[in-house]
């Protein structure tokens, strides 16, 4: 007889939930980057593992149970974390769907839940979800440890390291697991041949022009974020406590490397086993360190790799020479946080640059042949009509080649949720509404508009934007007239808000007025998000 398998690891899926209609055909399909770095480490530790991508196969909860149930592994493991560390909270509605799934179908089946929510919400989601246990922190000295216990005559989880469990119907947890610091010997890199690759696409906007959006990829060269950003729940997988309100003293930073040499063997499996040109860089900000994304550039540039890459960078962290060499490697896209177009709004959290340096890099940028994706910030403390009006109109001026509009949220894990709860600010009653495209998807207030307002305006503008006669004469020159049709396919999708029909009912609440006193310069960094 077979040995039994050791792990499952399954990423739910969650796509019509968070994008409703928008994810059938524009939002990207990802490999699961955090699943598939913890399937390696577990293989190095000489466990063997699976990966069910829901999300790539289109299973359904009771579908991902029927192959648990097949499969019969020592422990299940259900990944929450999404595209980005917000997603990670708005897959939560998925996570357990697929937890309890797994629960009818095979009631004695170990299932651990982790992710950058269940880091940030441990004991509360134990006591909410059907899992036997969770993991706090990055969740993959849990994971081998977990089934080396469980695989043992007598099992005791008491040890595992980063683990919350129930003993007598009492929540309980483990001693903390340490932060990975190696990360070419200790994570190296993420099983691709446990993914369904040929499945994985790339956002439409990513693809404009005419690029095929398949094969594509999604790949980190750095780990953790040096950032404490209010709005950021980033933080919350690499912490082991909770995380600080506004105003107060917040832990270290997380950020660590891999070597240049590890990125580009990831990025030389990709091109020449799986053929994949199309490639995203998942970091929270990766033109950060020169010398690190320099290193990356030369070496793809020397393998004369024909790649469409994009990635994150903050208007104060290009520095001289770096331009050029992005756009050689194959970085057609960069994502700016761009945030607010109002002179009040950005002196209430003591923005780090001006305007007129927003200007500057985004027409550098430009010019250097690299499309722009701004991201833009509804519903900021000091935000009113007027401000975001501001905001929109310093958009269609800019004029980047594609722009993400937000809504102000306050994620599980980030400094500004642990400050909403403790002033009673409402919040989404389901976990799918901190998604910026769900339905029930519920904004921040600011001290002046109620969060309906908020959403409003962010819909409205996002089709100003989408429809502006000068935006769309751009993308025709730019990308041609076949990326304009494209993107008047997605403008005519309209999201349902029940915020907005009266279907959620909220109270028209504003922000406290001592907000203003405990919202740092970092809550811009949601522009990142």
């Amino acid at each position: 007889m077979a040995p039994r398998l050791d792990l499952v690891l399954i990423n739910p899926s969650s796509r019509t939930q968070v994008y409703q209609s928008l994810g059938t055909e524009l939002a990207a399909v990802e490999n699961p980057v955090w699943a598939g770095l913890m399937a390696n480490f577990c293989r190095q530790k000489g466990l063997s593992v699976e990966i069910i991508d829901a999300e790539a196969e289109c299973l359904s909860p009771s579908e991902v149970a029927d192959r648990v149930a097949y499969l019969r592994p020592v422990l299940t493991a259900v990944v929450a974390y999404g595209h980005q560390p917000s997603a990670s909270t708005q897959i939560m509605t998925a996570v357990s769907r697929a937890c309890s799934a797994v629960k009818v179908a095979c009631p004695e089946q170990p299932v651990l839940l982790l992710g950058g929510h269940v880091a940030a919400l441990p004991e509360r989601t134990l006591r909410e979800e059907e899992a036997d246990f969770v993991a706090a922190g990055e969740g993959v000295h849990t994971l081998a440890g977990l089934v080396e216990a469980l695989k043992s005559a007598v099992p005791d989880v008491s040890a595992v390291p980063g683990l919350y469990f129930r003993d007598n119907g009492r929540v309980q947890r483990g001693p903390a697991a340490p932060l990975l610091s190696k990360l070419d010997t200790e994570l190296p890199g993420i099983a691709w041949d446990l993914l369904p690759m040929p499945r994985y696409r790339a956002h439409n906007w990513h693809c404009l022009g005419g690029h095929e959006r398949q094969p594509y990829a999604a790949v980190y060269t750095t780990l953790g974020c040096p950032y404490q950003c209010s709005f950021c729940c980033i933080q919350a997988p690499f912490k082991n406590g909770e995380v600080a309100p506004l105003g107060q003293k917040q832990p270290p930073n997380s950020y660590r490397f891999w070597s240049v040499d590890h990125v580009l063997g990831q990025i030389d499996t990709l091109v020449n086993t799986y053929g994949v040109r199309n490639i995203k860089i998942a970091d929270e900000m990766f033109v950060l360190n020169k010398r690190h994304v320099v290193g990356i550039c030369d070496g793809i540039i020397a393998r004369g790799y024909d790649l469409n890459i994009w990635a994150y960078t903050r208007v104060d962290t290009i520095k001289d020479g770096m331009l050029p060499k992005l756009k050689a490697a194959g970085f057609n896209w960069l994502a700016v946080g761009i945030e607010a177009g109002a002179d009040r709004v950005r002196t209430d959290v003591d923005k780090a640059f001006s305007q007129e340096q927003v200007y500057s890099v985004v027409r550098e940028i430009q010019s250097a042949g690299i499309s722009v994706i701004g991201n833009y910030i509804f519903g900021l403390p000091e935000d009113d009509h007027t401000t975001m009006r501001a905001t929109l109109d310093l958009a269609l001026d800019l004029k980047c080649e594609f722009a993400n509009f937000y809504s102000a949220m306050a994620y599980p894990g980030s400094p500004l949720y642990a400050t909403a709860t403790q002033k009673g600010i409402p919040l989404p009653r389901r976990w799918t509404g901190y998604s910026q495209h769900s339905r029930d998807s519920l904004p921040l207030p600011t001290r002046y508009l109620p969060a309906r307002e908020v959403l409003k305006f962010r819909d409205a503008a996002f089709t100003e934007y989408y429809t502006d006669p000068g935006y769309l004469a751009m993308v025709e020159r730019r990308f041609g007239a076949q990326s304009v049709e494209e993107l008047r396919r997605m403008t005519a999708i309209t999201l349902e808000r029940d915020l907005l029909s009266g279907a959620l009912d909220v109270e028209p609440t504003l922000l406290p007025p001592d907000e203003a006193q405990t919202t740092p310069a970092e809550l811009l960094q949601l522009a990142k998000r």
